[in-house]
């Protein structure tokens, strides 16, 4: 398939749609303590159409989040190569790009450096299923995915290798922080505003003492439920 230079015009109406979607994103990551200054990051993919690949929309490398809209956010191909924009993609975009061209169920990807996530990520150890919230979400435990330099798609590949068929839509990549996943930028999103919150709250549980397992049939079950008879269908 030959490279993608420009936004098809086939494609165009669902990447101004992703754009706006994207930026609006950006704003819940400062809203839910998720981020500071410029760090983090939000992409969605946007199928191809009439023989087109796929692309992504992502924002750009170091830009305070209080410029973000939809103008300002890039798209670039699945191999992380610009394609429109006047600014360079996040320094993560390479991580993305691998995630979506390994994972084709995946259509939204978030990285963010939380405080809780982040620390557990500096430990290099999963957060245990000890939570109902983390059944249902997560469907048990959070794995920790390898150490990996950023630059090159080394973090997406470490990424890939720990959740390919694993339920877990997030990952707490070793010494640096964690990568959600979604059916969509929201869903990613979600995913990472959940996954702060029972960090936060099983690292408290653990001052405490040590905290109690789920036995692993609830959390088959809580997981079934939560996905596929909880909420509006």
């Amino acid at each position: 398939m030959p490279a993608v230079t420009e936004v098809p015009a086939a494609m165009r109406e669902a990447v101004d749609a992703a754009k706006k979607r994207v930026a609006d994103l950006h704003d819940e990551l400062p809203r839910w303590e998720l981020v500071v200054w410029t760090a983090g990051n939000v992409s969605e993919r946007v199928k191809g159409v009439d023989g087109h690949p796929d692309v992504l929309v992502i924002k750009p490398s170091g830009v305070s989040y209080d410029e973000l809209d939809a103008e300002a956010m890039v798209v670039t191909d699945l191999k992380g190569e610009l394609i429109e924009g006047t600014r360079n993609p996040s320094s993560d975009t390479a991580a993305h790009a691998y995630v979506y061209e390994h994972m084709p169920e995946v259509n939204g990807v978030v990285h963010t450096h939380s405080t809780y996530a982040t620390a557990w990520a500096a430990r290099g150890e999963e957060i245990p299923c000890v939570l109902t919230m983390m059944g249902d979400e997560f469907g048990g435990a959070i794995p920790v995915g390898p150490f990996a330099i950023i630059g090159d798609d080394s973090i997406g590949r470490g990424i890939v290798e720990t959740l390919s068929g694993h339920r877990s839509r997030a990952v707490l990549m070793k010494n640096h922080g964690p990568f959600t996943i979604g059916k969509d930028a929201k869903d990613a999103v979600k995913a990472a505003v959940l996954l702060e919150e029972v960090a936060r709250t099983v690292h408290i549980s653990r001052q405490l003492g040590d905290p109690v397992a789920i036995p692993q049939q609830y959390v088959d079950s809580l997981f079934d439920r939560y996905q596929n008879v909880y909420g509006q269908h």
